[in-house]
């Protein structure tokens, strides 16, 4: 048996889906507000900004395995020379993967998603490393300054937590759903869309089951 929505004849016109005209995609974005133009394109910018940023530590880390997987070994957390070598080749190309595909806005939820979950262990990994060093020399935790690995070189442990911080909000505009503006597909996703029947008076078809003819 199928399913099928029977409408009246006076509300079968306002269900039925019209095709879009070509030229109203051109002017969605020339006819948003000025505080609705700067949202899209503060989104579209935030998701640039984190894509090259993920693209040019994985580099740095990608170009130089050696020295990476010596900043790894420091962090006293992986014995196994076969695991740390995996992470020291495969992480930095992994973030290389993630920047490009947020420049190109592909798959851009999922991939900031992915972002967040790498950005928020390292950071509490680099907040740990601070805090042991911060009491084996005896100073204040914002004067720790160390090579954590990043990609950036030594750096004070205040200012990396605060770029990580910012790093982490920009990922919300993509999980938010912003910033779709020049993206080549936003979401791997399909979107549902609903058929039109036949005109014959008979409503919308929602599904039918196959004929046992």
């Amino acid at each position: 048996m199928g399913i099928r929505l029977l409408t009246s004849a006076a509300t079968q016109d306002s269900l039925l889906i019209t095709p879009m005209d070509p030229t109203t995609k051109k002017k969605k974005f020339w006819s948003l507000s000025g505080s609705g133009k700067l949202s899209m394109i503060i989104a579209l910018v935030a998701r640039w900004f984190l894509g090259a940023v993920f693209i040019y530590m994985g580099l740095v880390k990608a170009l130089d395995p050696v020295t990476f997987l010596k900043l790894v070994r420091e962090y006293e957390m992986v014995g196994n020379p076969l695991l740390l070598n995996l992470i020291a080749s495969v992480l930095p190309w992994f973030e290389v993967f993630c920047g490009v595909l947020l420049l190109a806005g592909v798959a851009v939820r999922g991939t900031a998603l992915m972002v967040l979950g790498m950005l928020i262990p390292f950071t509490l990994i680099v907040l740990k490393r601070a805090l042991e060093i911060a009491s084996a020399e005896g100073i204040l935790f914002c004067a720790v300054k160390f090579n954590c690995g990043c990609g950036g070189g030594d750096v004070y442990i205040c200012q990396k937590l605060i770029e990580n911080t910012g790093l982490m909000l920009l990922t919300l505009f993509p999980l938010a759903g912003l910033g779709k503006k020049l993206s080549l597909r936003f979401s791997f996703w399909p979107v549902e869309t609903v058929k039109e029947s036949p005109s014959n008076g008979m409503g919308l078809e929602l599904g039918e089951a196959p004929s046992n003819k």
